[in-house]
């Protein structure tokens, strides 16, 4: 038998590069920055640094986190603090990028902004119509496995950038208005807190959670192309990430200059459909919005299929007495279900939960990137971990809509929370995460240099 790994092509990096993209860029990743940007106005700059942090490094840190690691998954990278809490995690992860919240949002944000100008307001039937098909066919292109490789990277991806680049050609070549003179809102007046503030909006995107869940989505395809050896399925992993996440940071830049110059010519949007389906209008009418259509159902979809085959594999992985196929109708059932709430409700309780999630999640990516330095130590992991946690929980309860933060309860956290530094720019988790990081190392080093000590003895 032949165990030779077939080598590499650059035509073969770009279709995994192509795979990455795809699964990351969806529903949000069109409408946030472009909001972001006319949200910052001519502090576009600062705004934009923020958010490429969490829109762009953290995700590609999270697939580096899965390359250097070696995980298939989620699951993997919070397995230095016991399986217990690596299977709760990665519930919490899936559950909401996948049917809870991130899943139906791709479907939501396609029906508000692409097909509901043409149904007119009025329409009762439209999203349980278009969610039945959509999730039909994110159904369908995640059937067979095999197929995923081939039916994002390959066939829905270059759609996608064909349309979006021509959404860009005309768009620059004759600019609504000019970014100097946009004007700019309280939250993003300064440096500081259009820095901040972007750095917050990049939660919205989801994408450090996805790049985790995606770990084994994109792992398999990568041994399907005959890459076996877990070294060379990271390599690939890491020069994949590298070249799809700096396509992202480009699309992200342009998206958020297109925000701000809009200002020239639309006042504030109330989101960043609302805003799109304006600019496309400004520059071709009922032909734009019939572009903007096609382009966000073919994003929008791409995101989908990957969210619901990881999904799928995860929990087949992990509950193989379901079979991917039932877990994957499940999860497309499930995310039909929460998209016909709508997607303002979505939005407003999916940020709580990005809200408690993301902390945890970027402290597991950075640990995991850097995890090599203190040889996976567990005990790094559960400190950090143990600080992070609850401010990041008291932040969660902050942000929940006013039944929640208004309560006793809610009142009473907000409270204890306001003592924590940063809290007021919703970042309470930071100081007490980097506190549980040096008492962590000096934990793992003192533990180190007694060891041999210990043998000895």
């Amino acid at each position: 038998m032949n165990n030779t790994e077939k080598k590499m092509t650059f035509k073969d990096y770009a279709v995994v590069s192509s795979l990455l993209f795809g699964l990351f860029f969806g529903a949000g990743n069109l409408i946030f920055p472009l909001h972001l940007g006319q949200l910052a106005g001519h502090n576009w700059g600062p705004a934009a640094l923020g958010f490429l942090v969490t829109g762009v490094l953290l995700p590609l840190l999270s697939v580096l986190a899965i390359a250097i690691t070696r995980a298939k998954g989620v699951y993997d990278v919070g397995l230095p603090l016991g399986t217990g809490f690596a299977l709760t995690f990665m519930v919490l992860i899936h559950a909401t990028i996948g049917p809870l919240f991130g899943t139906p949002r791709t479907a939501t944000v396609a029906y508000e902004v692409g097909l509901k100008p043409f149904l007119g307001a009025g329409n009762s039937w439209g999203l349980l119509l278009f969610s039945a098909l959509f999730f039909g066919a994110s159904f369908a292109f995640s059937y067979r496995e095999n197929d995923i490789l081939s039916n994002v990277g390959k066939v829905l991806n270059p759609l996608f950038l064909a349309l979006l680049t021509l959404v860009f050609v005309v768009a620059f070549a004759s600019p609504l208005g000019s970014t100097a003179s946009a004007p700019v809102t309280v939250a993003y007046s300064n440096f500081s807190n259009a820095l901040t503030n972007g750095f917050l909006e990049g939660y919205n995107t989801m994408d450090a959670l996805a790049g985790l869940a995606f770990g084994v989505t994109v792992v398999t395809a990568i041994q399907q192309m005959g890459q076996k050896d877990p070294k060379s399925v990271s390599l690939v992993t890491a020069k994949s990430g590298f070249f799809s996440m700096g396509a992202v940071a480009l699309i992200y830049l342009l998206l958020i200059l297109l925000g701000a110059m809009s200002l020239g010519q639309f006042k504030l949007s109330p989101e960043g459909g609302t805003a799109f389906t304006q600019i496309v209008n400004a520059y071709a009418g009922p032909v734009g919005q019939a572009v903007l259509a096609t382009l966000l159902t073919v994003t929008c979809l791409t995101t989908a299929v990957g969210l619901v085959a990881a999904f799928a594999q995860d929990f087949h992985n992990h509950f193989p007495k379901v079979s991917y196929h039932v877990w994957l109708f499940l999860s497309c059932l499930a995310s039909f279900l929460t998209a016909n709430f709508g997607l303002e409700t979505i939005i407003a309780w999916s940020t709580p939960m990005l809200m408690f999630l993301y902390p945890l999640s970027m402290v597991l990516i950075l640990l995991s990137v850097f995890s090599p330095l203190f040889k996976r130590d567990g005990v790094v992991y559960l400190t950090v971990v143990v600080c992070t946690v609850v401010p990041a929980f008291f932040d969660m309860i902050v942000a929940f809509p006013k039944v929640v933060s208004q309560s006793h309860v809610g009142l009473a956290v907000a409270g204890m929370r306001s003592y924590l530094p940063l809290a007021s720019i919703g970042m309470s988790w930071a100081v007490p995460a980097l506190v549980g990081l040096v008492v962590g190392l000096v934990l793992h080093f003192v533990r180190r240099s007694n060891l041999p000590e210990l043998v000895e003895d």
